[in-house]
């Protein structure tokens, strides 16, 4: 994380790096917390597991920001679907466009899957600065239409 983000460990007893370090292994290895504990118990830092609990917590959002400038930008050729989805004891329909190198361009939810959902997806899509070349879907009829009528001057 860059310096900028010093004053975010502030006030914690651990160094940044050993946060930093716990904060890390929890989001890239998928450890539990007590995973995340008995691996630093193993090189001698005793920390309780509802504090790496706290960490993740409090600085996830820290190391989010920091990875964001080493995103690519989106390719030009998308694959966009849809699926059904309980969220929150509702179904509801999830879309989502992922380019050619598997980045997920947007993920957007809605209620229903019609004409007014697909453009309000595509405009979101569409609103990360990426205009694909190619998109490759399920052969749901609205997409095309839409499509065509946000993206009037592509190639086809």
């Amino acid at each position: 994380m860059s310096s900028s983000s010093a004053s975010a460990f502030a006030g914690f007893r651990f160094p940044r790096e050993v946060i930093s370090v716990a904060v890390r292994w929890y989001l890239r290895y998928g450890l539990s917390y007590r995973d995340v504990e008995e691996l630093l118990a193993e090189r001698g830092v005793t920390v309780d597991h509802v504090t790496v609990y706290r960490w993740v917590q409090r600085f996830t959002p820290e190391f989010v920001e920091a990875a964001r400038p080493c995103r690519h930008l989106p390719g030009g050729r998308w694959f966009v679907d849809e699926t059904y989805v309980k969220v929150d004891g509702r179904w509801t329909y999830l879309y989502r466009p992922v380019d050619q190198y598997g980045q997920v361009i947007d993920v957007w939810l809605s209620a229903r899957r019609d004409l007014t959902a697909a453009r309000t997806f595509f405009t979101r899509a569409l609103a990360t600065g990426a205009v694909p070349v190619e998109v490759t879907t399920d052969r749901t009829p609205a997409y095309p239409r839409v499509f065509d009528e946000l993206v009037p001057d592509r190639l086809t």
